[in-house]
C-alpha cells in the first residue's frame, strides 16, 4: 500500500463486501448525525450488506469518495472517512470522518484526517478543506481544532432532530495552513 495512506497506527483502504458489519456499527453507534435523513427506522442487515456490496464495487473517484480506517495491527475496522462536495474550480472539498465506539481516543480520526488532508491538498491540488459540525458535538470540535481548522461561522438552529432545532458550527483549513504543521509529501 503507498504510505500516503498509512499513517503510524491506521491505513485507509477501499470498502470491501465484509465491511458490512462496521457500517452497520457506526450507524448504531452515530455521535454525530450529519443530517435528518439519517435518524431512520432500523435497517435489515442484508441493507448494510447490499449497500456496502455496492460501495465496495465503485471505481474510485478522487472527488468523492468513501474508505475505511483500519488499525495497522490487527486490521480492524476502526471506522470511515468520506470526502465529497468538491468543487475544482474553487478549490474546495468536505471532509467528515466516524470512528467505531471502541476505537475513539486513540488518535485514529486525527490520523486519518491529516491523511485525507496531505492527499487532497498534494495531489489533488486542492486549496481549501470545510468541515460541518454540531455544535453539541465536542469531540470533533476538539478534533478539528487540534488540526488547526478555524471557526468561520455558525449555522443556528439549521438541523432537526432527535425532537429539536441544533446549530452547526462551519470550520476550514487551507492548504497553507496544513503545510505551515505537516511535511509534504516527497518521492525521496
Amino acid at each position: 500500500m503507498n504510505e500516503i495512506w498509512a499513517g503510524e497506527r491506521i491505513r485507509l483502504r477501499g470498502v470491501e463486501p465484509d465491511d458490512w458489519r462496521g457500517f452497520r456499527d457506526l450507524a448504531r453507534d452515530a455521535v454525530d448525525v450529519r443530517n435528518a435523513d439519517m435518524i431512520t427506522p432500523p435497517r435489515s442487515e442484508e441493507s448494510f450488506r447490499s449497500w456496502t456490496a455496492e460501495r465496495a464495487g465503485r471505481t474510485p473517484h478522487a472527488g468523492s469518495y468513501c474508505l475505511v480506517v483500519e488499525t495497522l495491527g490487527d486490521r480492524a475496522f476502526a471506522g470511515a472517512v468520506t470526502v465529497g462536495e468538491t468543487d475544482s474550480r474553487a478549490g474546495r472539498f468536505r471532509t467528515g470522518i466516524e470512528i467505531a465506539r471502541d476505537h475513539r481516543r486513540k488518535g485514529y480520526a486525527r490520523e486519518a484526517t491529516e491523511l485525507v488532508l496531505t492527499y487532497m491538498f498534494a495531489e489533488q491540488r486542492h486549496n481549501k478543506c470545510e468541515v460541518e459540525v454540531y455544535a453539541f458535538n465536542e469531540a470533533s470540535l476538539a478534533l478539528y481544532r487540534g488540526l488547526d481548522f478555524v471557526e468561520e461561522g455558525r449555522l443556528r438552529q439549521h438541523e432537526y432532530f432527535a425532537g429539536e432545532y441544533h446549530d452547526v458550527v462551519l470550520l476550514g483549513m487551507t492548504a497553507a495552513e496544513h503545510w505551515a504543521r505537516c511535511r509534504r509529501p516527497s518521492v525521496r
